[in-house]
């Protein structure tokens, strides 16, 4: 019984903490018109990235190796900064 008090008050206490502060709640997922937005546009620049790769030769390899490791290492950053 005084478990469940407990329980009720401590979630009561995280429901206002979270009201007073939303960073709080976590991260909000994308809408899906900005997902899908994205995935298009990621896929366009690959595509470019890829042309860029055949037109351009030794070159294009090189933008393409850079932007793959700047990418993950952006996301190897956010990552380890959000703390997951």
């Amino acid at each position: 019984m005084d478990s469940d008090r407990d329980q009720r008050e401590f979630d009561r206490i995280v429901a206002r903490l979270v009201d007073d502060f939303p960073g709080l709640a976590g991260r909000r997922p994308w809408p899906r018109r900005v997902r899908i937005t994205a995935a298009v546009l990621g896929g366009l620049f690959w595509g470019l990235l890829s042309v860029a790769m055949v037109a351009w030769g030794a070159a294009g390899v090189v933008l393409t190796i850079l932007v793959g490791v700047a990418t993950v290492a952006f996301l190897l950053a956010d990552h380890y900064r959000r703390g997951r």
